[in-house]
């Protein structure tokens, strides 16, 4: 079958890395690409928020499956938009992919479903926010309610900070932070949990761990990703099964009763404590850099098992793990994630790749 990936980062060159080994996908492409991902696919100058133009795409070349990779057009509806013009798609519609784009909705899911997370409040105004983290007295968290790519998420240290935070969040996120999340900071190690769901049914992956900050010793500010490994050790069969048991199926309960069942890959990321796992966030698309270890590790064909969400069959699936660690490092230019140059060159990459066990994927050529 043609195959189509969305989007253009290192999660969507590890996804045709593994899709074009599928022994169903007869030809691949990738829109819009990036210089790594033409090696495995036929990358196609179409933006992924040009929703016109992936439709005439599909259609002009008969594509018969799309993947989308990043969470912005999934929230904005792309898959909802393809399968109105009959063309098949892996993951959420816009109302269940509301999980990742906007956190009170999230929070408030939690809540109504008893699902373990953290103790919270959801605000429009900044001061009857100050007055809860006043009230409560202690260093919080502080998120914008919408998609802020990652990085609008503030871990404060003391009640003034948090403070500050709430100022900062508020003013540097546009329509993002127009509500906004304060919460109470876990404790534990943190995870990386997915879950392919069709609905009614799900289908444990695997766990990764990231890394975010930029310095060594998880110093400095956050990024989208430094690194990542698989598996985890704090993540055994014990623990999967209950973030499965305790937060992933009573979520997919949850949004089915609400009338959004959700569909695609669901990454629940974790906080693994004392008092067993709590979550921390929901988003609804593979982690990036989570992706790259997670596709090396299966040794399942992945493009099956994603028709089989789509299609409401995943009780028919299981899926395979090489019992080999994976270790994704990621490489950015210097000054990332604040101000840094663009256009440089990259040397000795093909000489990279011919190093025994590594593979080179591409996020910003």
């Amino acid at each position: 079958m043609k195959v189509l990936v969305v989007g253009s980062g290192g999660r969507e060159h590890a996804l045709c890395w593994k899709l074009k080994q599928s022994s169903l996908c007869r030809r691949l492409f990738c829109a819009p690409g990036n210089a790594g991902i033409a090696a495995v696919a036929t990358c196609v100058p179409v933006d992924v928020m040009d929703f016109d133009g992936l439709v005439t795409f599909c259609k002009s070349e008969g594509v018969e499956f799309v993947v989308v990779g990043p969470e912005v057009p999934l929230v904005a509806g792309l898959v909802d938009r393809l399968e109105s013009e009959g063309i098949a798609a892996f993951g959420p519609g816009a109302g269940a992919a509301r999980l990742e784009g906007s956190k009170a909705f999230m929070k408030d899911l939690c809540r109504k479903y008893g699902i373990p997370t953290a103790a919270y409040g959801h605000f429009t105004e900044v001061a009857a926010a100050k007055a809860f983290v006043r009230d409560r007295g202690m260093p919080m968290v502080v998120k914008t309610d919408g998609l802020a790519a990652g990085k609008g998420v503030i871990v404060a240290r003391s009640v003034d900070a948090t403070l500050a935070a709430i100022d900062e969040i508020r003013s540097g996120f546009g329509a993002a932070a127009s509500e906004f999340v304060v919460e109470e900071i876990l404790q534990g190690e943190e995870a990386s949990f997915f879950a392919l769901c069709d609905g009614t049914h799900v289908l444990p992956l695997a766990a990764a761990q990231d890394h975010k900050t930029i310095g060594e010793g998880d110093t400095g500010p956050n990024t989208g990703g430094m690194g990542t490994y698989s598996p985890v050790p704090v993540v055994d069969a014990a623990m999967t099964e209950r973030i499965m048991t305790e937060i992933v199926k009573p979520t997919l309960a949850g949004m089915a009763a609400e009338g959004v069942p959700y569909k695609g890959v669901l990454f629940a990321g974790v906080m693994i404590g004392p008092d067993g796992p709590k979550l921390l966030e929901y988003n609804v698309r593979f982690g990036d850099p989570e992706a790259q270890v997670l596709m090396v590790r299966m040794s399942t064909d992945l493009l099956p098992a994603m028709l089989a969400a789509r299609d409401g069959a995943l009780n028919k699936f299981s899926m395979a793990w090489s019992k080999d660690a994976a270790v994704c490092v990621v490489m950015a230019a210097r000054g990332y994630p604040g101000a840094y140059a663009k256009g440089t060159v990259i040397e000795n990459l093909e000489a990279a790749g011919k190093v025994d066990g590594v593979i080179v994927l591409h996020a910003g050529t």
